[in-house]
Formats: structure tokens, sequence, C-alpha cells
């Protein structure tokens, strides 16, 4: 594997925001509500980390001991991007936290509980699903990391702006394993070049689909990729996945971008 796993712990750990003042920061500049909304999906999306853990450790790929001390580090991060997020979201009166997730998370559809059930039965008949579930990450990355930043362009707010900033720095470290191990996953077999291919044509959707209300998902993707700037960022994106094995000419994130409908 490409990615050096360890150079990855030595840099790892919790958001390190103990010079921004997150609680009264935004006391003279608040952030409007459409930034503040984009935050609260995000923070739901971050803390909904540990569930997509789940996801793929009852597939094989938890017999790689490189992969599961990637997720490990992974999942720590993640979880301290949200309760950063949520410290934002709590000084505008906003709910955040446990009590939020946990009504997120009771609110889900069966299909969701179910997933992984799916996941060990698809893991069973198909060897090569960790494949796609490492480049599903790689995408569901990339998508986070532009997203924070089209949020920062956005917002032109200072001290989200810092926030966001380091936020991005530690999401791409994540993009570059990821990526790493999905390429290293499809140079190695045909088979999980087509079945990666298949399922994010038939089945990806933006960060956060099946999560958070549909209308959440559409607002999102329209204010973060639906101007020009977004347009670039999300042709990024797909030309970033479209460089590794088998997957040229997907154009994921702008039909997604199209499906959702551009802002006005």
């Amino acid at each position: 594997m490409a990615f050096p796993v360890s150079s990855h712990h030595r840099a790892a750990g919790r958001l390190d925001t103990s010079d921004l003042d997150l609680e009264s920061g935004f006391a003279e500049a608040p952030l409007p509500p459409p930034v503040l909304r984009c935050l609260q999906y995000m923070h739901d999306v971050e803390h909904h980390t540990v569930c997509y853990l789940r996801d793929l450790l009852v597939t094989s790929a938890h017999r790689d001991p490189e992969i599961t001390e990637f997720l490990t580090v992974w999942n720590y991060e993640e979880h301290w991007h949200g309760e950063a997020i949520g410290r934002v979201l709590a000084a505008h009166g906003r709910p955040a936290g446990p009590g939020r997730v946990g009504r997120l998370r009771d609110g889900l559809p069966l299909t969701e509980r179910l997933r992984p059930i799916g996941f060990a039965l698809g893991s069973a008949a198909l060897p090569e699903l960790p494949a796609v579930h490492l480049v599903w990450g790689a995408v569901n990355e990339w998508c986070t990391q532009a997203g924070y930043g089209q949020l920062a362009r956005r917002a032109g707010h200072p001290l989200l702006g810092e926030l966001l900033r380091r936020i991005m720095r530690q999401e791409g470290r994540h993009i570059a394993f990821y990526s790493s191990a999905g390429r290293s996953r499809l140079e190695r077999s045909g088979a999980a070049r087509r079945l990666t291919r298949v399922a994010l044509e038939r089945l990806w959707r933006p960060v956060g689909h099946g999560v958070v209300p549909a209308e959440e998902t559409r607002f999102v993707v329209r204010y973060l990729f639906g101007d020009e700037g977004g347009a670039e960022a999300a042709a990024r994106i797909d030309r970033n996945v479209a460089r590794l094995p088998g997957l040229q000419g997907l154009t994921l994130v702008a039909r997604a971008v199209d499906r959702y409908g551009r802002a006005a």
C-alpha cells in the first residue's frame, strides 16, 4: 500500500482548536442561516462516521491490519470535526452534540439499520466489495473536503474559515489513504474495477444521502456546488475519480449537482 499509515498516525489526533474562540467569537459577526444550515448537515454527517465504519468492518476489510489501523484514527478525527462544528452551532443557539445525533439515529429508516447485514452477506458473496468501500470513501472524502472549502468561500468569515481549513488538512490525509488503498485494489483486480464502476454509477449519492433528510441534501448541494465556483470544484473531484483504474469518464459529482439543481 503506497499510503504510509505509520506516518499518518504520527500526524493524527484531535483537531486543535485551543486558540479559536468558537464560543464567543461569532458574537459580533454571526453566521447567516444558510451557512448554519450547511454546518448542521456537516455536523450530522461527521457524527455518522462511526456508522460508516461499522459497515466497512463487517466486510472482509477488517482482516487487513493497515485498513483497520487507519480506520481507528480516521473515526477519532472525524468525531472531533463534528464536535468542533457543534460548538459553532451551539454558539448560535442551534442544537448540537449527543442530543441532536441521538434523534437523528432514532429517525433512520429500517433500510439504514439493516445495512450491516447486507454488507456482511455481500462481502461473503463478493470478495471485491472492500474495493468499492475504499473508492467510495475516497469520493466522499473528496466531496467533504471540497464542501468545507466551498463553505469557507461562501461564508467569508475569518474564524469559520480557519476552523474549516484545519478540518480540511485532516481530510486531506483521509483522502490520501482511501484513494491509495482503493487504487491498489483496483489495480490488482479486473472484477474489482467492474464492480466499483457499476456501484458508483448506479448507487453513489452525495455524502449524507439517506441519513439526513433529502431536502437538506438538496439544499447543501445547491448552496455549495450550485454556482460557478462549486461547478469547478465538482469537476476537480470528477477528474480525481477518473484517474483511478477503471473509472475513466465517470462524472458522479457533476451529475449530482445537476440532479439536485443549480443555485439561481
